[in-house]
């Protein structure tokens, strides 16, 4: 099993693309839309110079390879990411453990009854994995950023366009203004 799992993780860093390690199989994302590359640029920006500003971790864009050990998933590869420590302590390799806070940012085929299942699934990967802070950020709605946290994951706090979201206590004192996401 130890060294199908890796294999796998050999093979992801080959791959052209976004992809992540799911049920024993590398699963292929497709490219993401132009309204949610922008949105991704907007979340990182303002946790960028938060992360300028304040320190205390490390902001990530997308398509940053996460390895964790989970029965059924061995990567993440999340829109936007922070985790502890310092941008020297980087390396060219994947990173070893969850994101403290990782933003999903969906995508067209991120709607009905089967995706809901996925992104409930994708997220109770990631709190078992260690994540503190999950953004669920859904651009058609008007309740934008749904914000799961390990310590209460099934009672999200919900951001409209007149809040401003946080991702306590992965990032501490960070505030993003939702507004910035509407069009």
């Amino acid at each position: 099993m130890i060294q199908k799992t890796h294999s796998l993780v050999d093979e992801l860093y080959r791959v052209e693309g976004k992809a992540e390690i799911v049920g024993g199989r590398i699963v292929r994302m497709s490219p993401a839309g132009g309204w949610h590359g922008w949105a991704t640029k907007k979340i990182l920006t303002s946790l960028d110079r938060h992360e300028e500003q304040h320190g205390g971790g490390v902001c990530l864009g997308d398509n940053i390879g996460f390895l964790v050990d989970l029965p059924n998933r061995k990567s993440f590869s999340p829109d936007v990411a922070w985790i502890a420590g310092e941008v020297e302590e980087l390396t060219l390799k994947f990173i070893e453990g969850a994101p403290l806070f990782a933003v999903e940012i969906r995508s067209e085929n991120d709607y009905g009854p089967a995706a809901e299942k996925r992104i409930i699934r994708k997220i109770k990967d990631y709190f078992a994995a260690g994540t503190l802070v999950v953004w669920d950020v859904d651009l058609l709605s008007d309740d934008l950023i749904k914000c799961y946290r390990a310590a209460s994951p099934d009672e999200p706090d919900v951001f409209g366009v007149k809040d401003k979201a946080d991702a306590e206590p992965a990032v501490r004192g960070w505030r993003f203004e939702v507004k910035k996401l509407a069009r």
